[in-house]
């Protein structure tokens, strides 16, 4: 949802949403579900297309044409793997884009807001460290992520025509120009 809400927040006018997501991969049809119920009640039309090889990602594209005014991409091996692909794709429809990781935005992409896997990794090496000194794995309590990342392509938006608002850049945690 927060993602949803960012992108409408930086396109402005935004009434037709494309979404993209892998069917075979239950964290991205869990996340283009949420992303469906935010999208209704900000009042967007939605146009859902369902990818499972890289071969359907140029048919998802045509699915979009004249039907989107963006494009949200649930993550998966699939879409990480076509990353460049669907940025050039995207890119060609003018279609700005919303990720859940940077490397999104690094290949092109418009922007991503997710959890910082690099906090993430270091977290992790803590669990690994209190179970290799003795404490059972069973008695350390599950963890959410705590810190996410706004980053934003300034090289993408000029060239999609978007202006993006400089108090929305001041909250990125990077802008890559």
């Amino acid at each position: 949802g927060k993602r949803l809400k960012l992108l409408h927040e930086v396109v402005p006018g935004l009434r037709r949403l494309a979404i993209m997501a892998n069917p075979g991969a239950p964290p991205a049809v869990l996340e283009m579900a949420e992303t469906q119920t935010t999208a209704r009640a900000l009042g967007l039309e939605v146009v859902a297309s369902e990818i499972r090889r890289p071969e359907d990602i140029a048919a998802a594209f045509e699915a979009f044409k004249g039907r989107a005014e963006a494009l949200y991409v649930c993550n998966d091996p699939l879409v990480t793997t076509n990353r460049t692909r669907i940025n050039t794709l995207a890119s060609g429809m003018r279609l700005p884009t919303m990720y859940n990781v940077r490397e999104f935005v690094e290949a092109g992409g418009l922007m991503s807001y997710g959890p910082n896997f690099l906090d993430l990794f270091r977290r992790a090496a803590d669990f690994a460290d209190k179970i290799l000194r003795g404490a059972k794995p069973g008695d350390i309590p599950v963890e959410q992520p705590t810190k996410f990342e706004l980053i934003v392509n300034q090289t993408t938006a000029k060239a999609l025509g978007l202006k993006i608002p400089e108090a929305f850049l001041l909250r990125a945690n990077e802008v890559i120009e």
